[in-house]
């Protein structure tokens, strides 16, 4: 691979205006085609598509057609003093109910039913009012033979259920839905306006100069133009869920600006060192770019460990974060070093020299970074023990943590919409908008009135089934439902259910939202060592195959996991736990689980990220001729400004996130962030130095075949390390 990207970098070095305008060219093309991509993507993808509840779900859609009971929920307030059956009250909300289909034919199919008799409704008072009389309301359905669809036609009359003279609160599947996305796209906006500006600050202060500190905004800006056309592209071969492109567009920003800062900060080292602006920009990317493709190359292996799991939510994100990487990583050794060919030195212009002073290449190793290396290694044991411990004790709360899915309490609890379905809740509980169903296949009507007594005795309850419907299309299709007391304690409801004893000849499917979220969490715990033992695996063998050694891999594989395991015990201690909720306004509540899939991947990923970035200096130093321990102090010395600066960068972007209205984004951001200040402070300066030092030598130890496939630089390609900085007995 080295002679490959050294053929690359010529090539670039030679036709430097014709890749920057094929690429310009060819991602804002993307980008102009990527502005679409909103209106692509999709609200399905939560569920298993071969559990036993979506098997009902589609039963009972073909036999009795979609069910638009819960699609809007008009909840109504009788004025002061009076009753939902006063006169001018009535005509007025009537009147207004009346007139919504005729409006938007297209958008409403129907009012399914009210407390008064509508054109197109049935009037059930018992049914949608409260017993005092003083609220009642209405079901109206949204056109639409799916959630995506009928997300669309709400959306275009989401501001149109308004009575005059008439206090209505919008509850529902859909209003819930909608309040979601649209604090999705706010978060998109807060990353527009707060991140960026802020990221570019950090890298005026970086590079002490605005050309430099615009290179990398260039290659993020571009890259994610080019990300959200490939993203419209994905759409038409599969679904995308919506929720997937804030999160994508979150790590591939970060994740482009890191790759642009490691190629460009290699790029001023070389030319600090004497370089010709050639030979630093093809040493950049034999060097610099070689490291950031397999850093891509790992961080996408992470991704793809998700496409085991059957939810469309997760395959949609595993396909747009490796298409996000990847596009990062190449055009962090395309776009790039074609600039800084053209640039030169003009790449320092509009500068301040103060904050770029240069360091001679002889004081690296004695920089803060490199002495505060040494230190560990004089005495790793006694470093190591108690950090080692310290994350071992943030593990602990994992004994806490729970599985949820996404509801209307993931928005802030003074939203809205929250508030009216909570309220629709109080009032009505036994029309909450996730009952649990059963569908009941069997020609003797008869039985499907034995299995629904015996359902009534399941525990959780809160009322009895009620009288199976036939359906008049499937007359051998029954289906009834009812309410849980508790959602979040579904599991012996759903069990008792399953395991029940059948009259012969009848099929029971247990179906209903509590049923999705059961069979979505089961099939996540069933399938997660899977993940988990394909991303050891594939990781392990390219790391082995990009340092030829056997044991990094596999210290960097303990390290990660002892940070990821920390990570998600600080998850559950804020989220489930609930420290912190009164300050950052949410309710504690079980983490969703397809979100904790994204973020063990997204953290893995992050941490071999960096780990690679380190480990390719302390390899190349190693492979110039230095010891174990000299390799470490120069590579945490070459390291420790950059790689402090990149996870800065990710923080800003991804602490814009953590500002989310949306508690499913502050899980993912919180978890990262978490998980950077871990990985970029405990782990590379402290725990990846003790752990070397105490391995020595036993380190680099590899079998010969590896040695022979190994992508390490070679040996003649590196320059003689610098060991100047090396106190007297740290040979090893």
């Amino acid at each position: 691979m080295f002679a490959e990207l050294s053929q690359w970098a010529d090539t670039v070095v030679r036709r430097r205006y014709t890749v920057i305008v094929v690429m310009v060219t060819g991602l804002l093309a993307l980008g102009a085609y990527g502005l679409g991509l909103g209106a692509d993507l999709s609200s399905k993808g939560f569920d298993d598509p071969a559990s036993e509840s979506v098997r009902a779900a589609q039963t009972r859609d073909n036999a009795f057609g979609r069910d638009h009971s819960s699609d809007v929920l008009l909840l109504f307030r009788a004025p002061a003093g009076s009753t939902v059956d006063d006169p001018v009250f009535a005509e007025r909300v009537v009147a207004g109910l009346n007139a919504l289909p005729q409006r938007f034919p297209e958008q409403i199919d129907r009012i399914n039913g009210a407390y008064w008799a509508t054109d197109s409704g049935v009037a059930l008072p018992e049914v949608f009012g409260t017993p005092e009389r003083d609220h009642a309301f209405a079901s109206i359905a949204i056109s639409g033979l799916d959630p995506t669809e009928q997300g669309r036609n709400y959306r275009e009359i989401a501001d149109e259920f308004v009575i005059p003279g008439v206090e209505v609160e919008l509850a529902g599947g859909q209003p819930v839905a909608a309040a979601l996305n649209d604090t999705m796209a706010q978060d998109q906006r807060r990353v527009e306006l707060f991140a960026i500006p802020a990221v570019a600050v950090l890298l005026f202060f970086l590079f002490g100069g605005v050309v430099a500190a615009a290179l990398p905004l260039i290659v993020g800006g571009l890259t994610m133009l080019g990300a959200w056309g490939l993203l419209r592209c994905l759409t038409a071969v599969t679904e995308v869920n919506s929720f997937v492109s804030p999160v994508v567009s979150m790590i591939g920003l970060g994740l482009a600006i890191d790759y642009g800062l490691f190629v460009l900060s290699r790029f001023r080292e070389e030319l600090a060192d004497g370089s010709s602006v050639e030979d630093a920009v093809r040493r950049s990317v034999t060097t610099a770019g070689r490291t950031v493709l397999f850093s891509a190359l790992i961080v996408a292996v992470a991704a793809a460990g998700i496409v085991v799991f059957p939810q469309g939510f997760l395959r949609s994100f595993a396909y747009g974060a490796i298409i996000t990487i990847a596009l990062a990583a190449i055009t962090s050794v395309t776009l790039l070093p074609a600039m800084l060919a053209v640039l030169g030195r003009r790449v320092d212009w509009l500068g301040v020299d103060w904050f770029r002073k240069p360091v001679d290449r002889d004081d690296v190793p004695n920089n803060a970074w490199g002495r505060f290396a040494a230190g560990v290694m004089k005495r790793p044991l006694v470093v190591a023990i108690p950090i080692c411990l310290g994350l071992l004790l943030l593990v602990i709360p994992i004994k806490n943590l729970a599985f949820g899915s996404i509801n209307e309490r993931f928005l802030p609890p003074e939203h809205p919409t929250r508030l009216a379905q909570q309220h629709f809740d109080e009032l009505f509980p036994l029309r909450q908008i996730d009952p649990i169903d059963l569908v009941i296949v069997t020609f003797d009507p008869a039985k499907a009135d034995l299995v629904r007594a015996e359902a009534d005795r399941a525990p959780g309850l809160a009322a009895p089934f009620a009288a199976p419907m036939q359906s008049p299309f499937q007359p051998q299709v029954l289906t009834t439902q009812t309410v849980l007391t508790s959602s979040d304690n579904a599991e012996a409801t759903i069990d008792y259910l399953r395991s029940m004893p059948l009259p012969s000849g009848t099929t029971l499917l247990v179906g209903g939202q509590p049923a999705v979220e059961k069979d979505s969490i089961d099939a996540l715990v069933e399938r997660m060592p899977l993940m988990i033992a394909l991303v050891f695996l594939a990781s392990t063998i390219l790391l082995a195959l990009t340092f030829g050694s056997l044991v990094l891999p596999l210290k960097a594989a303990a390290l990660n996991l002892l940070g990821l395991g920390a990570t998600l015990g600080v998850l559950t201690w804020v989220f489930i736990d609930g420290h912190g909720a009164g300050v950052f306004g949410f309710t504690p509540q079980p983490i969703m689980s397809l979100v904790l899939v994204v973020i063990v991947s997204v953290v893995y990923g992050l941490s071999t990220d960096y780990e690679v970035f380190l480990l390719s200096r302390i390899v190349e130093a190693r492979a110039a001729g230095a010891t174990t321990t000299e390799a470490v102090r120069a590579g945490v010395a070459r390291t420790g400004r950059i790689i402090t600066a990149a996870a800065l960068i990710l923080l800003v972007v991804t602490g814009a996130f953590a500002l989310s209205d949306l508690l499913m984004m502050q899980y993912i951001a919180f978890g990262m962030v978490t998980a950077l200040l871990i990985d970029a402070t405990i782990v590379r300066m402290v725990l990846v130095p003790a752990s070397m030092r105490l391995l020595g030598d036993a380190c680099w130890w590899a079998p010969a075949w590896l040695r022979h496939h190994s992508a390490a630089p070679p040996r003649e390609s590196l320059p003689q390390p610098t060991l100047s900085g090396s106190a007297p007995g740290d040979r090893d």
